[in-house]
């Protein structure tokens, strides 16, 4: 299928009365709006194309309820009074926004020279990003809330899926939350992984409902790990970085820098 019948089809799921659709031909990117709200929620259509091609249709209509879920959300009143439990970090690409739509600045701080950590407030289906706006008006101060969703995230279960390529050990988290990637911001998480590696730590985030763990044990192992993080960056529907991060002392730098530092086969 072409991406133009592929966009009508989208287009037709998203129809809903009260809602405008416009299609970015350079982009190739749908933005649906709720011109009472005056606000919208963007949708990649390339990516989405390529998961249906290898038939991964419950993506596309998760795809379609995160618009959905994320328009109605949208209409809501938000307050962070007494949701302190549901306040947590969500890692973001170093370019995105650093305001929304209306000009809001919002909450983040730098993280790697890829990725920044922005704060969120979990509606249930979705999560909406905090402004500074919004934190003003709130009993909690920034330091606190920024304590709060470091300390939600650490208590967050972490199941991982495994699996080993030409002798190297690759762990997925998969906890399928919304949060994957937020794990990396637990510190005795990286630390426990640290700890199990028989070779290097290395980590790829490349978006934001992902996050790969490796066990480096010869040099064969990073270009693997930089191949799945590249096509996971491509499938992602908020993409992050596909640029595989080394772990040293708990902190993370990008693969690239630290080339020669790669483990020789042994």
């Amino acid at each position: 299928m072409n991406l133009q019948t592929f966009r009508k089809q989208i287009e037709n799921k998203l129809q809903r009365d009260g809602w405008t659709i416009r299609y970015d031909h350079k982009e190739s990117t749908l933005r649906v709006e709720d011109p009472s709200i005056n606000k919208g929620v963007t949708l990649a259509l390339k990516p989405l194309l390529a998961r249906w091609e290898r038939k991964e249709y419950d993506a596309i209509d998760e795809a379609i309820r995160h618009v959905r879920v994320g328009l109605e959300s949208m209409k809501e009143q938000i307050s962070l009074e007494g949701k302190e439990k549901h306040i947590f970090p969500v890692i973001r690409a170093a370019s995105f926004p650093e305001e929304t739509k209306d000009g809001k600045k919002l909450v983040f701080d730098e993280h790697t020279a890829e990725t920044r950590i922005y704060y969120a407030l979990d509606l249930g289906e979705t999560y909406t990003l905090l402004d500074e706006q919004l934190i003003e008006n709130s009993p909690i101060g920034l330091k606190e809330l920024k304590e709060i969703a470091l300390f939600n995230v650490r208590s967050l279960d972490c199941p991982l899926k495994q699996d080993e390529v030409a002798g190297n050990t690759f762990y997925f988290v998969s906890a399928n939350d919304g949060y994957d990637a937020s794990r990396v911001l637990d510190q005795s998480f990286i630390e426990k992984m640290e700890q199990q590696v028989k070779g290097e730590l290395a980590m790829a985030i490349p978006h934001q409902d992902s996050l790969i763990i490796a066990d480096i044990q010869n040099h064969t192992g990073y270009d693997v790990l930089g191949q799945m993080a590249l096509q996971f960056f491509r499938t992602g529907r908020i993409p992050v970085t596909a640029l595989p991060f080394a772990v040293e002392n708990g902190e993370l730098e990008p693969v690239f820098i630290l080339a020669q530092k790669k483990p020789k086969d042994r």
